[in-house]
């Protein structure tokens, strides 16, 4: 196995656990937090895309696809267009709300089909580029690839958890 195979298949297991996460919910459910302050379905899925499209898009050198293909309009969620998730409070947590499963599931599809393209053609050689010099360390692409992949597991398994949680 390469390294390309191993970061598709990587970003592969992470596709099928998000779509385990929202698979039958309803928008209520999906919106559903366990505690006041606690982080809902849709905003764990809309955050590690957002996250994964963020960050790829960057090393790739490419356009994000939110904006690219009009996931952020398709949302109308009241955040600037370049916004993560990352530092958002309660407040805006609670403003992460879909009609279905699929809008997640189809934003989260179309950031991984781009994912994948692109890891497929990274070799050994490439992990070492550095890809942003405001950390000490330097973070090369190998690092980058690894934090948005672990960022993206814990978050979908927190997904399931809050739907197991909601079903049981």
């Amino acid at each position: 196995m390469n390294v390309a195979d191993l970061l598709v298949d990587g970003f592969g297991r992470v596709r099928e656990l998000v779509h385990e996460a929202v698979d039958g919910l309803t928008a209520e459910q999906l919106a559903a937090r366990p505690g006041p302050d606690a982080n809902s379905i849709a905003w764990l899925i809309w955050h590690l895309t957002r996250v994964q499209d963020d960050h790829v898009a960057d090393v790739a050198g490419v356009e994000q696809t939110w904006t690219a293909q009009n996931w952020h309009g398709r949302f109308g969620l009241p955040f600037p267009a370049g916004a993560t998730g990352y530092g958002h409070r309660s407040k805006d947590v609670a403003q992460v709300r879909t009609e279905s499963p699929e809008l997640l599931t189809g934003y989260y599809d179309a950031v991984h089909e781009h994912t994948v393209s692109w890891v497929a053609g990274v070799d050994e050689a490439a992990l070492d580029r550095v890809v942003d010099e405001r950390w000490t360390p330097a973070v090369t692409l190998g690092v980058r690839l690894v934090s948005v992949l672990s960022d993206d597991l814990q978050h979908a398994g927190q997904a399931a958890y809050v739907k197991g949680l909601l079903l049981a």
